[in-house]
């Protein structure tokens, strides 16, 4: 789950027109609940939807830790999927006094705020960010090129990947939603007990605030991005203090905060 076949002609600027099949990311439409009470439909890539529960709960601020759900139900509706999540009862009490209902476009990370105030702010994390070694943001950039079997199928999705210290890459999830796929991998992280503090995070989408409150809340002090940070961005990394890498290519980076923190030193195998 996550491509279909479709039907295509490949056109050459030179030669014949070339007729079969290609993959495309599925995407469908995500109610998700909490309780019987709907809160958000998403367009999101129907995989890894339990990953995506915990980690858009945690990022938007419904839950602390995982244990504050008690279980995520997945059903099919008449025009996509219902996303049913149980919260322990003192936090769905927390969450039902909040007033919020949002429908997020594949691209859209901000649908359903109604006061600037309401604007997602993870919370500032104590001390200062750890060190990052540049060969290991070199190494998982070069390992992330083999870890997207939907892009390469489809060439059309996101991914978000987390890399340990040494820039081993520990998880990889992708999403036709940019944020879509960063939930995903931080509900992965929060359900598999991942330390965040203890590697960074990358992203091979462009890099907005809400990449960078979404990684704060994750607990994680570096991200790697593809693409350059909008000035929110890097006004938000700064806040955080979170060493802001982008521009990320085959050859260097861009260091856009931290860059006393980023070593050019060896790292070891």
């Amino acid at each position: 789950m996550g491509a279909v076949p479709a039907r295509a002609v490949v056109l050459p600027f030179e030669g014949e027109p070339e007729h079969g099949e290609r993959a495309v990311p599925e995407e469908v439409a995500v109610n998700i609940a909490y309780a019987s009470v709907p809160f958000a439909v998403m367009m999101a890539t129907p995989a890894d939807l339990e990953d995506f529960a915990y980690g858009f709960s945690l990022t938007e601020g419904v839950i602390g830790a995982a244990a504050d759900i008690r279980g995520v139900v997945v059903e099919e509706e008449e025009r996509g999927l219902r996303l049913t999540v149980n919260l322990a009862p003192a936090r769905l009490h927390a969450h039902l006094s909040r007033r919020r209902a949002m429908v997020g476009r594949t691209g859209c990370g901000l649908c359903g705020i109604e006061a600037l105030e309401d604007l997602p702010e993870a919370p500032r994390a104590a001390g200062p960010a750890p060190r990052l070694a540049l060969g290991a943001v070199r190494r998982a950039l070069a390992a992330l090129e083999a870890r997207q079997p939907l892009g390469d199928a489809t060439r059309g999705v996101h991914a978000a990947a987390f890399a340990d210290g040494a820039g081993r890459l520990v998880l990889v999830r992708e999403d036709v939603g940019r944020h879509n796929a960063l939930d995903k991998l931080a509900g992965a992280m929060l359900r598999g007990g991942i330390a965040a503090a203890d590697g960074f995070v990358l992203v091979t989408s462009r890099c907005s605030f809400e990449m960078v409150e979404k990684t704060a809340m994750l607990g994680a002090r570096a991200l790697v991005a593809i693409s350059a940070p909008t000035s929110l961005a890097l006004e938000r990394a700064r806040h955080h203090d979170m060493t802001l890498l982008a521009i990320a290519r085959r050859d260097a980076v861009t260091v856009f905060h931290g860059a006393e923190r980023v070593l050019t030193e060896a790292v070891p195998a």
